[in-house]
């Protein structure tokens, strides 16, 4: 058996990692071969509708059409409508739930109960190498102020210099919502602090995946889930909420509750064995997703 998948970029790195994800989900999931082709964000709706681009003229015809992204959804609906196959939107569509095949939406967005609708744990990220592992490495990934927290730049410092009395081998980054100067006030400390701005294309996965123990400032929800991909001891550094309703804040609680992640700064000093699994969050979806369509899975 043999599926097409279309793949919709819309020029966001993040929201094309979380189709490639499931992309690798569905090669990994379907008894069969999946074939997948780009389709840049230079086709757009309009350009579908009125008129064939050249370049889709000569594509064998989509089985799924995926994409994550408000740029990506007019196209795909679009293409469905001249091409066929079943239009897949990841992440809240923006747009009428009925108007997609299917939605995969992580839970803590609070969709509504549809049958189209595919629960994730968190944003689809992509596998992790398993192999990569260096026993005493550590790693601190620091947010910033978002629309659910506020930084509280004592505590998240005082919990910082606390990790970091930890006997291990400690690397630091910051994000581009890091307020100017964080980073700076560990410069003397005894870790590898590395700007956001120069680290190269992977250089967090690669962080990752050779860590023995990620702490993760807990309004970075993404690094969060995308931690969980490795099989490390994963950390949560509190910060402020910026009120009681906090939808992200209740998704961390819940990997707390899990035993996924630990929100004790102290454990960073605890034994910690090597037993938990990578989440995989990318396989779980793609497996529904093919069980819903009555496609064989592996």
């Amino acid at each position: 058996m043999h599926l097409t998948v279309w793949r919709f970029l819309d020029g966001n790195r993040a929201h094309e990692k979380q189709s490639a994800a499931l992309l690798q989900g569905l090669r990994g999931s379907f008894a069969g071969t999946v074939e997948s082709f780009d389709i840049p964000a230079s086709i757009t709706a309009s350009r579908l509708w009125f008129a064939e681009p050249a370049v889709l003229r000569d594509m064998p015809r989509p089985d799924f059409l995926i994409g994550t992204g408000r740029r990506s959804r007019l196209p795909m609906l679009a293409a469905r409508r001249r091409y066929g196959g079943r239009a897949v939107a990841i992440n809240l569509p923006l747009l009428p739930f009925r108007w997609f095949d299917f939605a995969i939406v992580p839970e803590h967005d609070r969709p509504p109960p549809l049958q189209n609708v595919i629960l994730s744990q968190g944003a689809l990220t992509e596998p992790l190498p398993q192999d990569a592992m260096q026993r005493g490495r550590g790693l601190i990934l620091l947010g910033g102020p978002s629309k659910h927290f506020d930084w509280d730049a004592t505590s998240i410092q005082q919990q910082v210099e606390r990790l970091l009395e930890a006997p291990l081998d400690w690397h630091l980054s910051d994000s581009r919502r890091t307020p100017a100067g964080t980073v700076a006030r560990f410069s003397a400390a005894a870790a590898q602090v590395v700007d956001w701005q120069d680290c190269p294309p992977g250089w967090v996965q690669e962080q990752m995946a050779a860590a023995e123990q990620i702490w993760v400032t807990e309004d970075s929800i993404s690094m969060v889930f995308e931690s969980l991909q490795s099989r490390a001891r994963v950390g949560i550094i509190r910060t402020s909420s910026k009120g009681r309703a906090n939808k992200v804040r209740a998704a961390v609680q819940r990997l707390v509750d899990q035993g996924l992640v630990t929100d004790r700064v102290d454990d960073v000093a605890a034994p910690f064995e090597l037993s938990r699994e990578p989440l995989n969050q990318y396989l779980i979806c793609a497996r529904a997703l093919l069980h819903r369509c009555g496609l064989p899975v592996t």
